[in-house]
């Protein structure tokens, strides 16, 4: 049986250890590659300064961000931005303040070891398996930094 396929997992955190960030004013997404036996960041996409003003325009950088993530932890996010995530295939998940990342991404290894990991994250996995080769094509392509 072959194993499961990899799955991106996103994190609003400033210090890429906790989730302590609202998904609209997130100053940075940590993103994980995880797999059964393990996991390990990615990418940290940084964002500035980002005032709860309900202006939609600025979660527009962070939906690109996430292209390919099966999943996003935060500590808030408004119902607008759970809807779009939703929509774009990212499930968004809420947490408690200063929720460490290393514990949450070893409950989802678990769960993938044990064979029942919730539906979106089986969905991810399935997809995943249909495109082996997205995460090193993904890593292949150019970086462009805003000045």
């Amino acid at each position: 049986m072959s194993s499961p396929a990899p799955v991106l997992i996103a994190f609003a955190s400033t210090d890429l250890k906790r989730v302590d960030q609202h998904f609209g004013s997130a100053q940075c997404l940590a993103i994980y590659r995880l797999e059964s036996e393990g996991s390990a960041l990615v990418e940290a996409v940084q964002f500035g300064m980002q005032a709860r003003d309900g202006h939609e325009d600025k979660l527009m950088a962070k939906f690109d961000a996430l292209q390919g993530c099966a999943a996003v932890y935060c500590e808030a996010a408004g119902a607008s931005a759970v809807k779009q995530l939703l929509a774009l295939g990212v499930q968004p998940l809420k947490v408690a303040h200063g929720t460490r990342i290393g514990p949450l991404l070893g409950e989802l290894q678990d769960v993938i070891r044990d064979g029942c990991p919730p539906p979106w994250l089986a969905k991810a996995m399935q997809q995943g398996r249909s495109d082996p080769d997205r995460f090193d094509a993904m890593a292949a392509e150019p970086w462009e930094e805003e000045a």
